[in-house]
């Protein structure tokens, strides 16, 4: 019989076996963040649409083309958040948090959602970490969330990771950018997308970040910005290379980033990667320092990053990176009798109530089938429990990778007794991994 209903395209179930890789990412994101001084914010997953369209760019592909636009009665207009920083800045400005002194620092794990061609690392529900300070203009802050960036992919174990850099400079040597493309592909207009012969007049520079191959082509030989940045701009840039210098942080420049959204300016950087074909950005960020003041705020700078988790998971699969392991059953109680199953009933809340992953048999199946099911969910030990257990007050407590057998008490010294087993467990397999280590004398 068919399936009623299947996810939706471009969408992922993360599913209980798979679980213990987003641990692993969410717990190194998360403690690195805060080793930095950033503290989580939580916003909603809609915002009113003109939020969006505002802060990130009405010629942009995501304005134009990706978002999630949704309305019921009597309500305007909300979209379904495309990134996290534009909704970020609004919850700071709405709730007084930038009244709290300078800098302010962020940190979100969030679900983001574009309508985009889906291909490996790009969903159109996608997850992702980010970053955002607020309230320091200076290039270290920019050197300060490029190391927060490179820390974090440290820490998951990516290798081959590239650094790109570049400035697009601010709203006044800009212009004088944005003249300077009208006047490169003003010639090319009728060869150019539709999208982006509209965007010749409103914002060239949305043309370099196009994806038709063909505008690629023509952009090949545009003016680079880094030839119009202003004294201040061109300074700015110059100490933030410094500054990765001293940190020693290896990057290059690239001219051609422009990164895709609108509220950008000077610094904007990407990490990327060749192991995941085209979509080889695992990292994307820069300053915005005029988007709080775009929001109705104070011309504030601000800065910050998003990181897409599943685009990381592919590329530490794809490399071998380790995980944290998945937690297995320390006890499972094989019963026989409604006897046996008060009695682990009993025990297995006491052991949870230390913090042990216990289980029991919950479906009335026959002790063998209960012994194949603790094998198949890696149960570290069993302890079978009949009337013969019950009635003698002692039982079995079977290591299964080992196959040894000890005998404990089913009274009140039973947790102690499987603690120390637990750790005896703990200390063997040290030891084990202390030989391989330094080679055992087999002699």
């Amino acid at each position: 019989m068919a399936l009623l209903a299947k996810k939706p395209k471009g969408t992922a179930d993360v599913v209980p076996g798979k679980s213990y890789m987003w641990h692993t990412v969410e717990k190194i994101v998360s403690e690195t963040a805060q080793q930095y001084g950033f503290k989580e914010i939580r916003i909603p997953t809609f915002e009113d649409t003109g939020l969006f369209v505002r802060s990130v760019g009405e010629t942009t592909d995501v304005v134009q083309k990706e978002m999630y636009t949704v309305s019921a009665a009597g309500d305007s207009k909300f979209t379904l958040r495309p990134e996290g920083t534009a909704g970020t800045m609004r919850a700071m400005l709405e709730n007084g948090i930038m009244n709290e002194g300078f800098p302010q620092k962020v940190y979100y794990i969030l679900s983001c959602f574009r309508h985009e061609n889906v291909q490996a690392g790009r969903l159109r529900e996608f997850h992702q970490f980010g970053c955002e300070m607020v309230g320091s203009a200076s290039p270290r802050a920019d050197s300060e969330v490029i190391a927060l960036a490179k820390s974090v992919l440290d820490r998951v174990g990516l290798q081959n990771i590239e650094l790109n850099i570049n400035s697009i400079g601010c709203p006044q040597c800009r212009e004088k950018y944005r003249q300077a493309l009208r006047e490169y592909f003003e010639p090319y207009k009728d060869k150019l997308c539709h999208t982006c012969r509209d965007r010749l007049d409103k914002n060239p520079m949305r043309i370099l970040d196009c994806k038709s191959p063909e505008d690629q082509a023509i952009a090949k030989d545009a003016p680079v910005i880094l030839d119009y940045l202003c004294d201040d701009c061109r300074q700015h840039f110059e100490k933030l290379k410094q500054y990765l210098g001293e940190m020693k942080i290896e990057f290059s420049v690239n001219p051609r980033i422009v990164r895709g959204l609108d509220y950008y300016t000077r610094t904007v950087f990407e990490f990327i990667t060749t192991e995941i074909g085209a979509q080889g950005t695992v990292c994307g960020g820069g300053r915005y320092d005029g988007l709080i003041g775009e929001l109705g705020g104070a011309q504030t700078p601000a800065l910050g990053f998003g990181m897409g988790l599943e685009r990381l998971l592919l590329v530490m699969q794809k490399q071998g990176c380790d995980f944290i392991e998945e937690k297995t059953c320390d006890l499972y109680f094989a019963t026989m009798g409604e006897n046996a199953v008060g009695k682990a009933l009993e025990l297995t809340t006491q052991l949870r109530d230390e913090g042990y992953f216990v289980e029991y048999d919950l479906v009335e199946r026959g002790l063998k089938p209960q012994m194949k099911y603790a094998d198949k969910i890696g149960a570290k030990f069993v302890v079978v429990l009949g009337d013969n257990e019950i009635d003698s007050g002692n039982a079995k407590l079977k290591n299964m990778a080992s196959g040894e057998q000890t005998d404990i008490k089913l009274d009140a010294s039973f947790v102690d007794t499987f603690s120390q087993a637990v750790i005896g467990e703990m200390f063997s397999g040290l030891e084990a991994e202390v030989g391989n280590l330094f080679g055992k004398d087999e002699n």
